[in-house]
């Protein structure tokens, strides 16, 4: 069984500047700086790289109900591996398995194959972007049975599980793990590739808007840019494109919004929620909502925004955004989910009024 960081565990030494600490084996190891390598972590990137050299099979899954950056970089880890002779599936544990239309333009989706097609006990698990072992879903119990389970992830809320761990809170997503991973591999980036890990980068840096972005992460979107791809198309995809019935749920979503100016200790808090029945009355899908956040993080008066939306089995997805001032990651840790300090979520079977009760009460001011 792939078990807890008592093997070969560690956390990756990060890219972006930012100091962070390691185990190998338990031993606690000192992270220093930018590109400094660091004993520990070199180790592990080289037993990964060699683990990967020997499995003829392997299987590559993300977080349920998959972002831009959990597919693509899958996807690109999937199309890299498959081009070096490697037996591949792509999977993620929903069922039924949607990709979102927005990321209907990836490349490699080819790879997907359904939770119940990997393999009871897999070869060699890589895992892309998932916080925590709840967000497997249906996979949960097949990527612990594989002898190495290797966690490639940027979430601070991530407490550690697998085997081999690649985890760099300061990286601004899974995708910049990927590129290493590519780079380590001798793999060249093509046009394929660089659509996949500019479409993690683009969507978990909010377009480079976001605290997370770095010199070094124009830099990765430079070198992907250099392969020719059109990020005018891949952004239009992302952001500016929807159907009208969203506009339909968009306007009843903010019709609904609640603001409370003494939540979050008087830096306020907006809220709304999304009831299954409007998803299907206008025919829209819960992937394709995911941007309403975005929107109802933009009044001033609140630090806080937080948007529920209902599954047809009455399941509440929480997404949730932070301007700075509150870690919201602790937040939604407190009802099951995670993330990072100033984007997190989380999923609860409970009634709206008791999920926003339980959020506010949680909301501490970043220390």
């Amino acid at each position: 069984m792939a078990g807890e960081p008592a093997q070969a565990a560690s956390r990756a030494g990060s890219t972006t500047g930012a100091s962070s600490t390691s185990t190998v084996e338990g031993a606690p190891v000192a992270l220093p700086g930018p590109r400094v390598e660091e004993s520990g972590t070199e180790l592990l990137w080289q037993q990964v790289v060699a683990e990967i050299g020997r499995a003829r099979s392997i299987d590559l899954i993300c977080h349920i109900c998959p972002d831009g950056d959990a597919l693509g970089s899958s996807l690109a880890a999937g199309l890299a591996l498959r081009g070096l002779g490697k037996q591949v599936r792509v999977s993620f544990g929903d069922d039924p398995q949607i990709v979102p239309e927005s990321l209907a333009f990836l490349p490699g989706q080819e790879l997907i194959v359904p939770a119940a097609e990997v393999p009871d006990v897999p070869e060699l698990v890589l895992c892309f972007d998932v916080a925590a072992r709840s967000r497997l879903g249906l996979l949960h119990d097949k990527a612990f049975a594989a002898p190495v389970l290797v966690v490639f992830d940027h979430h601070a809320s991530n407490p550690g599980f697998g085997t081999h761990q690649l985890i760099d809170p300061a990286a601004p997503a899974t995708a910049v793990l990927v590129d290493e991973l590519l780079r380590r591999l001798g793999v060249e980036l093509d046009q394929d590739l660089a659509t996949c890990l500019y479409t993690g980068v683009a969507t978990d840096t909010g377009s480079f808007k976001y605290r997370a972005t770095t010199p070094a992460t124009h830099e990765l979107a430079g070198r992907l840019l250099a392969t020719g791809i059109r990020h005018d198309l891949i952004s239009r995809q992302l952001w500016d494109t929807s159907s009208f019935g969203y506009l339909k749920v968009l306007a009843a979503a903010l019709d609904r919004a609640v603001y409370e100016p003494d939540a979050a200790g008087g830096l306020g808090l907006v809220w709304t929620w999304v009831p299954y029945q409007d998803l299907a009355l206008f025919s829209v899908t819960v992937e394709e909502i995911e941007g309403l956040i975005d929107i109802l993080r933009r009044p001033a008066e609140a630090e806080v925004a937080l948007v529920l939306k209902q599954d047809p089995d009455g399941t509440l997805r929480g997404s949730s955004r932070s301007k700075g001032a509150v870690d919201v990651a602790a937040a939604c840790t407190e009802l099951g989910g995670g993330g990072h300090v100033f984007a997190a979520g989380f999923s609860v079977r409970e009634d709206v009024a008791a999920v926003v009760e339980r959020f506010r009460s949680a909301l501490r001011p970043v220390r």
